[in-house]
């Protein structure tokens, strides 16, 4: 699973064969990223891809797979907004933490397998400066019936 030690994120994502997306704007009243000392907070991002929002509730109409790939979609919409705040991934010393939210019917148990894939993609792309505490949680509903929001922050190189 692990990629990208010996490369850069830049080219890790081309290696994977990944494009990132347009970062998205913000949809209230709050700002996409905010840098406190050395950290990036991240604001959350729903699960977007080339045909807009992955909607769905996990364990009902979509299965932890399909949750699976919202996450990593997520992941790399947040590494959209890195880039954009930031100027390029290789300014990104370490991800420290990631939250996932997954929009899950009753009794759903496999959120930490859906938010999986988001915690891969940042090992594949920044090797074990992608590893960070999480949490993956079940919820009952998301902004605009997305299967996934990810939040996260990152600790910027000095």
């Amino acid at each position: 699973m692990q990629m990208a030690d010996s490369v850069s994120p830049e080219q890790a994502l081309k290696d994977l064969g990944l494009v990132l997306p347009s970062p998205p704007a913000p949809g209230g009243n709050y700002v996409s990223a905010k840098r406190v000392g050395p950290i990036l907070y991240l604001s959350g991002v729903i699960s977007t891809g080339p045909h807009g929002i992955i909607t769905g509730l996990a364990g009902a109409d979509r299965t932890a797979e399909d949750g699976y790939a919202a996450a990593r979609a997520c992941a790399l919409t947040q590494l959209a907004v890195i880039k954009r705040e930031l100027g390029s991934l290789d300014r990104v010393a370490e991800v420290v933490s990631v939250n996932g939210y997954v929009n899950a019917a009753a009794g759903f148990g496999d959120s930490p397998a859906v938010i999986n894939g988001a915690s891969d993609l940042l090992v594949q792309v920044f090797g074990e400066a992608g590893r960070h505490v999480r949490a993956a949680l079940g919820v009952s509903a998301l902004p605009r019936n997305a299967l996934v929001e990810v939040q996260m922050s990152v600790r910027v190189k000095e």
